[in-house]
């Protein structure tokens, strides 16, 4: 009820917003052309499942246009150096990763961490967008889900050999999800979006992913404490 009394205040043309608006789109559109590129690097890791990968880094390529188009009706610049630094060490963790073939941690990262990162960031953004933005944010969270699908069906059927490797890859990565939503939190506020909710809503998708590729209570609890180390 907050976040939607918070879309009848919101000026979606005065300047504050949209100078807040050209960062968090920004990092949208980033997110979107890494998940791409993430996706075409996973399609060489796993050439059995070549070409679902491939269809998952098109969509994205879809999704990076609508937000394009997202920024372009609001006249603003979206932000692109601010959010390359955004997903600077992300970034860099993934193409270690992937140099080192551990597909298990680049998996965890682009499939788990960004998918239920986006999936968290645009459930909170849609009932406070502009009517523009909200049509083409409820057609990507959508496909998002099947992104994130991929990689919880594929970890499961891989669980007990992928299960050391993922904790290991939690404990680096999810840490610096406290540290972006740090990052962004002022601008994201401008939006209308709360950090708290934001961070709650990341935890249960990612809880839930957990669940489903194989860990138990216990473990997803102690998995999700070093993101909360963070905070």
């Amino acid at each position: 009820m907050v976040q939607m009394a918070a879309s009848l205040e919101l000026n979606f043309t005065s300047e504050i917003y949209k100078d807040a608006y050209s960062r968090i789109d920004a990092i949208v559109i980033e997110g979107e052309q890494e998940a791409h590129e993430n996706y075409i690097t996973l399609s060489g890791l796993l050439p059995d499942f070549q070409d679902d990968l491939v269809k998952l880094s098109k969509m994205e390529l879809r999704h990076k246009k609508g937000f394009e188009a997202c920024a372009r009706n609001l006249a603003v610049t979206p932000d692109l150096g601010f959010a390359k630094e955004f997903f600077a060490q992300l970034h860099e963790n993934f193409q270690v990763a992937a140099a080192a073939g551990n597909i298990v941690t680049c998996l965890l990262i682009q499939s788990l961490i960004i998918e239920c990162f986006a999936i968290a960031a645009y459930n909170i953004y849609i009932p406070v967008a502009d009517d523009f933005a909200k049509k083409i944010t409820e057609a990507v969270v959508k496909d998002e889900y099947m992104h994130l699908n991929f990689g919880e069906v594929w970890l499961h059927d891989n669980f007990e050999a992928s299960k050391a490797e993922l904790q290991t890859a939690n404990r680096q990565n999810l840490p610096l999800v406290w540290k972006m939503l740090n990052n962004v939190a002022k601008d994201a506020k401008v939006l209308g979006m709360e950090k708290d909710a934001l961070v709650e809503d990341f935890m249960i998708a990612y809880g839930e992913a957990l669940s489903n590729i194989g860990f138990n209570t216990g473990e997803i609890m102690r998995m999700s404490a070093y993101g909360l180390m963070g905070a």
